[in-house]
């Protein structure tokens, strides 16, 4: 039976299975800091606080804003008629818009340790003026991963929302970290701290862990037998 999240110990498992100390860390890190596969990439040795052991998560993300050509006002995907002129839009003006976002995570003492050592040892890649800590692309830490579940025998897993299965990827440990949060804390102020965690803008996306995480079904479900009923309805 397909599952929908890593357990702790079958990212343990992805790990153990990776041949260089490289692909370890980026595993670790991924699972650690629950941060996305671009943010991962795109950390710099400038970005790790060796005095305080937390490690700065820079977000950026490109969006794309429709506008009438006639009057400017906002267009949605499928507009056929400007909601505010009311002329027919027949080609909308795209504006980008940068949204960056910065947050400083924790990292665990062994995590840390290992992270400092790779470093020492020359792991990072300098390319042009940044050093980077991986120095390679998106499609190649797709690559690792999926060869280091399959090598681990991990499952393929199911994505709960659409039913599709996929290999073990870098979304998955993503995933994981925030499922493992969740089972641990799922009081208010942990779901806020592990929103702020993930750099999530809205709370919504965060609570959607508590579904793959099957606690607030579960607990709203053992609720409705706690008070077994009798024969006579008492």
């Amino acid at each position: 039976m397909n599952k929908a999240y890593l357990e702790a110990h079958e990212v343990q498992k992805l790990e153990q299975a990776a041949n260089y100390v490289r692909d370890q860390l980026l595993i670790r890190l991924l699972f650690h800091l629950g941060c996305r596969i671009s943010e991962a990439l795109a950390l710099e040795v400038k970005d790790i606080d060796f005095d305080t052991g937390t490690v700065r998560i820079q977000h950026l993300k490109l969006r794309i804003k429709l506008a009438c050509n006639q009057c400017g006002a906002r267009l949605g995907k499928g507009s056929c008629f400007c909601p505010k002129c009311g002329a027919m839009v027949k080609e909308a003006v795209a504006k980008e818009q940068e949204h960056r976002r910065m947050r400083t995570l924790p990292l665990d003492d062994n995590t840390f340790n290992m992270l400092r050592d790779y470093i020492r040892r020359g792991g990072p890649v300098k390319q042009g003026t940044k050093t980077l800590l991986f120095g390679i692309s998106r499609h190649r830490a797709w690559q690792i991963i999926k060869e280091c579940g399959e090598s681990a025998g991990l499952p393929k897993l199911v994505n709960p929302e659409t039913g599709k299965v996929h290999y073990v990827g870098p979304h998955k440990l993503r995933d994981a970290f925030a499922v493992n949060a969740v089972k641990l804390d799922d009081s208010g102020d942990g779901l806020r701290l592990l929103q702020e965690h993930l750099g999530h803008v809205s709370f919504n996306t965060t609570a959607k862990y508590r579904k793959v995480a099957g606690e607030e079904l579960k607990d709203w479900y053992d609720k409705l037998w706690k008070k077994e009923v009798t024969p006579d309805g008492s």
